[in-house]
């Protein structure tokens, strides 16, 4: 199996980064760390480093100035469980799923996942099986369905389910077939700009990403942590969202360190020209909306690179955006169900079912990759122009984690206490719902600290506008 920083050579150089500043970086600590036969721990290990290096090269490219990182491998697992972690007037996190979400059997004997932590999510799935949101109402309705059938049947419905396949099952899908032909990230120059300057007045305390702007369109965890990351290495990071958009309260507070936030209504034209006019003030363009969500509001990327020459767009999607699941809708637990890991995990456990990976690290490795290829991005425009788009998927994450290897015996390892994680990486800030205790960035710049510098707030707390550079 290849080493971290074989894995961390690989991520950088794919991306185009200058195989010399791999030699700034150290790894810390042995896997395993947390249970699983995979290594998660690794997985989130090398993207927040990937991430902490561009950040690095970019503070080099701006100031001249060479700096180190250093990751530790515990402190990176706590980081991709930060939700858990969360404490806010010292209150744990409330139950992370709703009463009907997880795993049920089907009627032909297969296992099937459900989530349902948006009310629409829950209702496509109650009005498919013609039930009452109640657990044992849905069971009982599946024993009338074939897996698949209830999986196509939920999707054409506006829900999000997925059929538990082993992962000979899923690659023998066209699906499986279409990511193998895609990079880990892509970036791809999507038009012609001239390069941007970095920007010269900068805010005391300076880091690499400060006067950048950033415009955050998403929810749940890949892509806020994208925006969280960005935001802890200074860029002024704006999360759009709407007062009518579902949202997890404590994913929101998790993930909203370091941000600024505002609604803005996308239905309305009015609402749209609010947008369009930060567009053309932003830097990067974040965003994780079902595909095709933000194409018929004027945003897709060739849009974005109209109204502001030189952006760099990031999109996020569950499974890829070539193949016939380009346009499937998708959280973490899902792709893990229907790529195979959970198979594998329950597999290697020895139990008749579905075993999750003891993270989501789908979810938090993608939103680091994300920031990665963002700050890549970044960096190529400002040295040859373009605007440029980069895009990640969770079943490509998957794909890759997959091929990273499997670890004998590594359900055995003892999972990490929150105790232990408590007493060695969390932080106190205050913010909008409380004073919160959380897990701190697990980059270390040897120069620049990394750091948020605006607390966590409600949605919709800031004016949709961009704050002055002082």
């Amino acid at each position: 199996m290849q080493s971290p920083t074989e894995i961390l050579s690989n991520i950088w150089t794919s991306a185009g980064g200058d195989a010399a500043a791999l030699a700034r970086v150290r790894l810390t600590a042995e896997e395993p760390q947390i249970p699983s036969s995979f290594r998660v721990a690794i997985a989130g290990q090398t993207t927040i480093a990937a991430a902490g290096l561009a950040a690095a090269e970019i503070w080099r490219l701006r100031s001249g100035e060479a700096q180190d990182v250093s990751v530790d491998l515990r402190h990176a697992v706590a980081e991709c469980r930060s939700e858990r972690y969360l404490r806010v007037d010292d209150k744990p996190p409330p139950p992370a799923w709703d009463a009907i979400a997880g795993v049920y059997r089907t009627g032909d004997n297969r296992f099937v996942r459900c989530h349902t932590n948006f009310p629409h999510h829950r209702d496509a799935v109650c009005k498919v099986l013609g039930c009452e949101p109640e657990r044992e109402k849905v069971q009982a309705a599946l024993m009338q369905w074939k897996s698949e059938d209830f999986e196509t049947a939920t999707y054409a419905a506006g829900g999000v389910v997925a059929l538990m396949r082993s992962y000979d099952e899923w690659s023998a899908l066209p699906q499986a077939r279409a990511l193998a032909e895609l990079p880990l990230v892509s970036i791809e120059k999507i038009g012609e700009a001239p390069p941007k300057p970095w920007p010269q007045r900068l805010p005391k305390g300076d880091r690499p990403l400060a006067g950048l702007r950033v415009l955050d369109l998403s929810r749940v965890i890949a892509g806020p942590v994208a925006g969280r990351t960005l935001a802890a290495h200074g860029a002024d990071v704006l999360l759009v969202s709407g007062p009518e958009l579902p949202a997890i309260p404590w994913l929101t507070i998790d993930t909203g360190r370091g941000k600024l936030t505002t609604f803005i209504e996308l239905k309305s034209e009015a609402g749209r020209a609010q947008l369009r006019e930060l567009l053309r003030d932003a830097d990067i363009f974040s965003q994780g909306y079902r595909p095709r969500a933000l194409a018929a509001l004027g945003f897709t990327p060739e849009d974005a690179a109209t109204i502001n020459p030189g952006i760099v767009y990031v999109t996020l999607s569950a499974y890829g955006h070539a193949g016939p699941w380009a346009e499937r809708r998708g959280f973490d637990s899902l792709v893990q169900t229907t790529t195979g890991f959970n198979h594998a995990e329950g597999q290697a456990a020895g139990i008749d079912g579905p075993k999750e990976l003891p993270a989501q690290m789908l979810d938090h490795a993608t939103g680091y990759l994300m920031a990665f290829g963002a700050m890549m991005a970044k960096a190529r425009q400002a040295r040859e122009g373009g605007s440029w788009h980069v895009r990640v998927s969770l079943a490509q994450t998957g794909r890759w984690l997959w091929n990273l290897g499997r670890l004998e015996k590594g359900l055995n390892t003892p999972d990490i206490t929150g105790e232990a994680v408590h007493a060695a990486f969390i932080e106190g800030m205050p913010s909008g719902f409380g004073t919160l205790k959380a897990v701190r960035h697990s980059a270390l710049l040897s120069k620049t600290r990394a750091q948020w510098s605006r607390p966590a707030m409600p949605l919709g707390s800031h004016p949709a506008e961009w704050p002055a550079i002082s």
